[in-house]
């Protein structure tokens, strides 16, 4: 594995690593199977960042070191690796240092100097001509001078570049944390939403069961147990739980509940802080730097360019004065060029270089001096910011995880709440269970009802079925037994009959309470299943479930059961008991029977679903949508029931009306009976003959009348229909006037009664009046109607019935008419059989009609989508077209550009194979083995042949040029080399005598070095006598006491210590008069008075805090006094006095003193 700069081309797969505390690159070459832990080891060799604070980041993925690289789809040509330092990102870490740059001194060149470098012109008649070599050293010196200065520039640009590139890795670095923490945050922030949200419907639920508890305290208390429930004990719902224990247990749900809440405002202040770092951290950033230091950078471009240009000119300028030299030297100067008139020329060139170029190239240079200053103090500031920033995210990661760590504990800490609160929430569901429990006795009573009724209707089907099978075998055998005789017929089983079929089922349910769905609510009223958060509010479904006959009770009922009880609640065996009766029960009662099991079980669905489950799934504001839907449906349920109402008054008065319409009719029946009577005693036996062919005719078409009432049954039925008319259309005109009263409050009725009554009644109109207009019509044509006319006008008018005129006669023709009303009566329903098959017809042509419609207007699309797409393709045909055009056009440009160059080509060929001949030639002359005199002689000769075969082509031409130059140098160079060859052996000779001297000098210089470090040694080992200092030499004298005295001239006591008289004396066998060291510490103490025993220890402390260690100078030793509690020197009191510790001096002998 190899690193090199980002820079560098690696042909081989590489994989970018980039530092993110400082923006350095490597590119290592490796392959899929390499391990990270190799590249962290690696970094850890190139960059000193210590494996184990290596964090490994490629976008959105973490680097584990025993993972190949091929587990991160790297090495990739997108795939970047970044690496962190943990020790970084720590708090209190150091900041990072500052930004060395290492630029290279590049020397400027030194001033030409002619009498080092003589020029074969300087010897030159011509004072011109003597100056041109000057001219050409000065314009070299130039060049080489903005050469370096350029090279300087170059180098420094470098730098600046380099410095932008790690800062946009830098860039790109904090981008990839950022990405990475805002991953981590977006998990965080979703686990805390969804717990807030679980503890909000918590919150709210246990906040319920604690404001609401007196309330649900008196609701029980208000509700009687049923008379069979009730004992000494138990009276009340309430006396289900003790009182005194529920209530110490809503205390501690309180305190519970409080504390609770605390600790989750804490920690939603924890998150919210740790929040408000994220967004901190997100909303920074660096790319302003970066975008004024790229414009900078940029805009300082044109000093380069600028240098550029300079160099350019200046090595121009130099080939000028070069050629000029050159024809000089070679006497080739044009005759129309003088050498005054040449160097006329150069002294302006000179003047530019001097005042305008060379100054140039210093101010550019020093504009990008500046710009790598300007650079480097950037890159200052974005490590700050770039380590700010890692500390910033290791701080928010710091948090988030805190965070994240407290999840569990909370969701441990609801768990207990929910068991805390757990006797309150079954408190809670006692009302609910009880009316569910009620309710489930009323579905049981029902479905029992039920349940015996398909028992019987089965023994009922099963019993007519063997009946059928008896019938079926006795005719088998009676059409068989005449062949077969019946021992046979016996011994085969034929004669065999089917047992009769009992169905017994033993009683059950017999202790259920005697309660029926209309006592529910008197001993379980509804507001028992109220919502917590809406106790006011209950949703009653008494009205709208009551046990009337009405059809759309019986649709409610069915829509109830289809939406609540679709599942749990469904009785199969009861679905085919709606149509059909039970044996002793009618069809109406079966019907109840499933509808009051059905409510039954609906509303034991309903209390027991817990309100806290349906808190669970909606928040505040969908509760609030329901709780309006709610009141909704009761304001509608309260105007249905209202409605219901009304229509029961209505009936009942119709059915009061009816009532007294039949009585009218019967009276009207009775006189007309009377006066026909009359009227068939006076007519003759003829008219009797007629009449009695009528009374057949109307038996035929009425039959069950009398022969005394014959007339009666058509005007009859005419006369009631009117009535029903009548009544209908009163109906409506009530009807429509509620309906327009009442719209505005009703959103969700049912109007197809009101639009089938309306049918019916117009139906009825229109097929029962016009008989009766036909039937008067019939009457008047004779003039002998009037009975029939006043009769019908009396039928028609019911309140003005009793008036109706008699007539006084009744003609014997009018029973003639009699028979024609019959017919017309038979065309008339004829009539409406054919309307009403045309009505049906009609219906199917429009169904036809409308299906035809629709399929055009199908066909209609289809059409306009045919065209859209025919466009369309026609659009695209035209694109096509014109692309078509543009490929040729472009085909033909290719075409001529393709033979320009194969021209191009020939040509360069030709010109090629030609050059590729002229350099084999010049091959040969090259390597001929010649030596380098017969070199430039055979490169003369190729030059005149080429010369002689110029056949006007530029390319050889010049060629031949350059040989003849070059011919003329390799002389040159031949001539110089044989005078070097002349000059080698003297200049050996030179450089062996300065060798000699070389040697002799440093020989000198050893010398003065030993010197001077002894005089140095000398001036270091001086012994002070003056003041005494740390580090200094100091001579101890053995006193008369016996002790060493320092030799002062301050007179100052100075003692050496024990451990140091120790050091210098233990390995002699007597004491020395004197000892020389180099001190290495001095305590200062003083003389003190004895104290008394009794106060030793606490004055020996205060000791401790006066008698502090003095130093004039500080050591690396650690100072230890504790205080001085004698006079070993047997100074006076109040005396001051120091105690030095030395140390041996190198090489420095001690001498015991003499014997005495």
């Amino acid at each position: 594995m190899s690193s090199s700069i980002t820079e560098g081309l690696v042909n081989q797969a590489r994989l970018v690593v980039h530092i993110a505390e400082n923006g350095h690159s490597f590119v290592l070459n490796c392959d899929e199977t390499t391990r990270v832990e190799a590249v962290m080891r690696h970094i850890e060799s190139v960059a000193r960042i210590n494996f184990n604070d290596q964090l490994v980041l490629c976008l959105e993925k973490k680097l584990e070191p025993q993972q190949p690289l091929s587990a991160y789809r790297l090495p990739s040509s997108d795939g970047e690796v970044f690496i962190y330092n943990r020790a970084r990102m720590q708090t209190n870490s150091l900041p990072p240092p500052l930004e060395q740059i290492d630029v290279p001194d590049i020397a400027d060149p030194p001033p030409p100097d002619s009498s080092r470098n003589p020029h074969p012109l300087d010897d030159a008649s011509d004072p011109a001509l003597k100056a041109l070599p000057s001219y050409e050293k000065q314009f070299r010196y130039h060049y080489h001078s903005g050469n370096a200065i350029y090279s300087r520039t170059q180098v420094k640009h470098g730098h600046c570049l380099r410095l932008l590139t790690e800062q946009k890795v830098q860039e790109r670095a904090m981008e990839v944390a950022r990405i990475n923490v805002q991953q981590f945050y977006r998990a965080i922030n979703q686990n805390y939403t969804e717990f807030m949200k679980r503890y909000t419907q918590q919150h709210r639920i246990h906040l319920d069961l604690l404001m609401n508890f007196e309330r649900d305290l008196e609701k029980l208390r208000s509700i009687k147990l049923h008379p069979a429930l009730q004992s000494d004990s138990r009276k009340c719902l309430v006396d289900f739980v003790k009182e005194d224990n529920l209530r110490k247990a809503v205390d501690s749900c309180s305190n519970s509940h409080k504390q609770f809440e605390k600790k989750v405002l804490e920690f939603k202040q924890k998150f919210d802080d740790a929040k408000r770092k994220v967004e901190e951290l997100f909303s920074c950033g660096a790319s302003s730097f970066i975008r004024d230091l790229d414009r900078t950078i940029k805009e300082r471009q044109r000093f380069i360019n600028e240098q550029k240009s300079i160099m350019q000119s200046l090595s121009k300028d130099v080939s000028t004065v070069k050629k000029l030299v050159d024809d000089c030297l070679s006497c080739q100067l044009s005759s129309s060029i003088r050498p005054h008139d040449a160097v006329s020329a150069l002294g302006p060139m000179y003047d530019v270089h001097h005042e305008d170029h060379l100054p140039k190239m210093l101010a550019c240079g020093i504009q990008i001096s500046k710009l790598l200053d300007f650079c480097k103090d950037k890159k200052n500031e974005m490590n700050i910011f770039v380590h700010d920033f890692l500390q910033k995210i290791a701080y928010v990661t710091f948090l988030m995880k805190d965070v994240k760590l407290r999840f569990p504990v909370f969701r441990e800490a609801m768990l207990c709440q929910d068991d805390i609160f757990r006797d309150l929430k079954l408190f809670r569901g006692i009302g609910s269970a009880y009316r569910a429990c009620l309710a489930e006795v009323v579905r049981r009573k029902a479905s029992m009802k039920l349940y015996m009724g398909m028992a019987g209707q089965l023994a009922e089907q099963l019993a007519t079925r063997r009946e059928v099978e008896i019938r079926r075998r006795e005719e088998f055998l009676k059409a068989n037994s005449s062949y077969i005789p019946r021992d046979i017929l016996s011994s085969m089983g034929l004669y065999d009959t089917p047992n009769q079929c009992d169905v017994n089922i033993a009683p059950f349910d017999t202790n259920l309470l005697d309660i029926d769905i209309s006592d529910l609510d008197r001993y379980a009223p509804d507001y028992l299943v109220g919502l917590p958060s809406k106790g006011n509010k209950t949703a009653s479904l008494k009205g709208s479930f009551s046990m009337s006959n009405d059809s759309s009770h019986s649709a409610e009922m069915e829509e109830i059961g289809e939406e609540a009880l679709a599942k749990d609640y469904s009785e199969e065996p009861l679905k085919g008991c709606e149509l059909l009766e039970i044996a002793g029960t009618s069809k109406m009662e079966v019907e109840n029977a499933k509808l009051k099991a059905d409510l039954a079980s609906a509303i034991a669905l309903i209390c027991s679903l817990c309100p806290e489950i349906e808190y669970e799934s909606m928040d505040e504001s969908t509760v609030d949508i329901l709780s309006k839907n709610v009141d909704k449906t009761t304001e509608a349920l309260r105007l249905k029931d209202e409605y219901e109402k009304h229509l029961q008054s209505l009936l009942k008065a119709k059915q009061i009306q009816c009532m007294s319409y039949e009585k009218r009719i019967q009276e009207l029946e009775q006189r007309l009976a009377d006066h026909y009577l009359q009227g068939q005693k006076l007519s003759n036996s003829k008219d009797a003959a007629d009449c009695a062919l009528l009374d057949a005719k109307t038996e035929d078409c009425k039959p069950g009348f009398s022969s005394g009432e014959a007339f009666m049954p058509y005007a009859m039925t005419s006369e009631s229909m009117d009535e029903v008319s009548c009544i209908s259309s009163s109906l409506n005109s009530k009807l429509g006037l509620f309906t327009r009263q009442t719209s505005k409050g009703r959103e969700g009725f049912d109007e197809n009664m009101m639009d089938s009554s309306g049918m019916f009644n117009t139906q009825l109109d229109s097929s029962m009046v016009e008989p009766r207009h036909e039937g008067l019509q019939v009457c008047d044509k004779d003039g002998k109607g009037k009975m029939v006319g006043q009769l019908g006008m009396s039928m028609t008018n019911s309140s003005t019935a009793e008036s109706m005129p008699e007539p006084p006669d009744v003609s014997p023709s009018d029973a003639v008419a009699e028979p024609k009303v019959s017919g017309d009566h038979d065309i008339m329903l004829e009539l409406q059989n054919a309307l009403a098959e045309n009505s049906n017809q009609l219906s199917e042509n429009e169904a036809n009609l409308k299906a035809a419609v629709e399929e055009a207007a199908m066909l209609a699309r289809e059409l306009e989508i045919s065209r859209k797409l025919l466009d369309e393709s026609q659009m695209n045909c035209a694109h096509l077209e014109n692309c078509l055009h543009e490929a040729r056009e472009e085909a033909q440009t290719n075409l001529c550009a393709s033979d320009r160059r194969a021209s191009e080509y020939n040509k360069l060929r030709a010109s090629a194979v030609k050059l590729h001949g002229l350099f084999e030639r010049l091959k040969c002359c090259v390597y001929a083995l010649s030596g380098v005199a017969g070199l430039a002689d055979s490169l003369r000769a190729l030059a005149q042949s080429l010369a002689k075969n110029e056949n006007d082509d530029e390319g050889a031409a010049e060629f031949q040029k350059c040989i003849s130059v070059l011919a003329d140098k390799v002389g040159f160079l031949s001539t110089h080399r044989t005078e070097l060859l002349d000059k080698y052996p003297k200049l050996e000779a030179a450089n062996e005598q300065l060798g000699k001297e070389l040697e002799e000098k440093k020989e000198l210089v050893a010398t003065l070095y030993k010197k001077h470090q002894l005089e140095k040694q000398a001036n270091k080992e001086r012994i002070s006598f003056s003041r005494l200092e740390v580090h200094e030499i100091a001579a101890f004298v053995l006193n008369s006491a016996g002790y060493y005295e320092a030799i002062n001239r301050n007179a100052s006591s100075f003692y050496l210590s024990a451990e140091s008289v120790a050091l210098f004396t233990n390995h002699l066998p007597s004491r020395p008069s004197y000892i020389v060291g180099q001190i290495v510490h001095i305590e200062r103490q003083a003389v003190k008075p004895l104290l008394p025993p009794t106060s030793t220890r606490p004055e020996h402390g205060k000791a401790d805090e006066v008698d502090l260690p003095a130093t004039d100078q500080g050591t690396d030793c650690l100072n230890l006094n504790l205080g001085s509690t004698s006079n070993p020197y047997n100074l006076p009191i109040g005396c001051e006095y120091f105690v030095v510790t030395v140390a041996m001096l190198p090489g420095t002998a001690i001498h015991s003193a003499p014997p005495s």
